[in-house]
């Protein structure tokens, strides 16, 4: 199956390197250099994946960013030269499903793009929760990855979407942060917690009445975190 990407970024060799590493793999990536044109080409095509650099004229990844999240859950792996945690703190709480830092290597980028859109498109109707999950004031629907709460009914994000389903199958039960991270980002566990914290996070303020006082997905200090069996 071929896949469609765009890749936003102001540095033209890495964008020809990345079609031309990503061709291999029967991926076609569009690419441009600016945000305004990324958001021009994604209401003119449809794409399964964006990769966005952080650094870029005019508005800037994290603005591009947001204005994407606003109208599309499409799967968003940020690029940043910026090796510090709050940059990739602030992408993750923004919305953004995964980030790799600059230089990378070329094959844990397409295989971090890989990753993206299989779960993104991951449908299995055999799954024992293909029905939706209904808890109280929180319905998940597996088939739509879509949630509904009391005020509203919206899709979330793949990564926000596996994590969530990915507790609430594990009502009740303790999940260490690198059982969630190994489910949800399907990697080895490399002990940084900024991922999972930043899409809790972004969950608590969609699904929570109160994301200070969480009723559904509730810290567990020390260790992890647990679906609330009460609900």
């Amino acid at each position: 199956m071929d896949y469609h990407i765009l890749v936003i970024d102001d540095d033209k060799e890495l964008c020809a390197l990345i079609r031309q590493s990503v061709a291999k793999e029967r991926i076609n990536a569009d690419y441009c250099h600016s945000g305004t044109k990324g958001l021009e080409l994604l209401e003119k095509d449809n794409y399964q994946l964006i990769l966005l650099d952080v650094m870029m004229p005019g508005i800037d990844g994290f603005q591009t960013l947001e204005k994407i999240r606003a109208q599309s859950n499409i799967p968003i792996l940020m690029l940043t030269s910026k090796d510090d945690s709050m940059s990739k703190v602030q992408g993750l709480r923004s919305g953004a499903d995964d980030y790799l830092t600059k230089p990378f290597d070329m094959e844990e980028l397409i295989a971090r793009i890989l990753s993206l859109i299989r779960r993104a498109t991951r449908f299995n109707l055999a799954d024992n929760y293909s029905q939706p999950l209904v808890y109280k004031g929180l319905t998940i629907d597996f088939d739509n990855r879509s949630v509904t709460t009391q005020h509203d009914t919206f899709e979330l994000p793949p990564k926000e979407f596996d994590l969530l389903l990915f507790c609430a199958k594990n009502q009740g039960k303790i999940l260490t942060k690198q059982q969630i991270y190994e489910e949800v980002w399907g990697e080895p566990y490399v002990y940084d917690d900024s991922n999972i914290m930043a899409i809790i996070s972004r969950l608590r303020k969609k699904i929570e009445e109160e994301s200070s006082t969480p009723l559904y997905i509730q810290t567990v200090k020390g260790i992890g975190y647990r679906f609330n069996k009460e609900v």
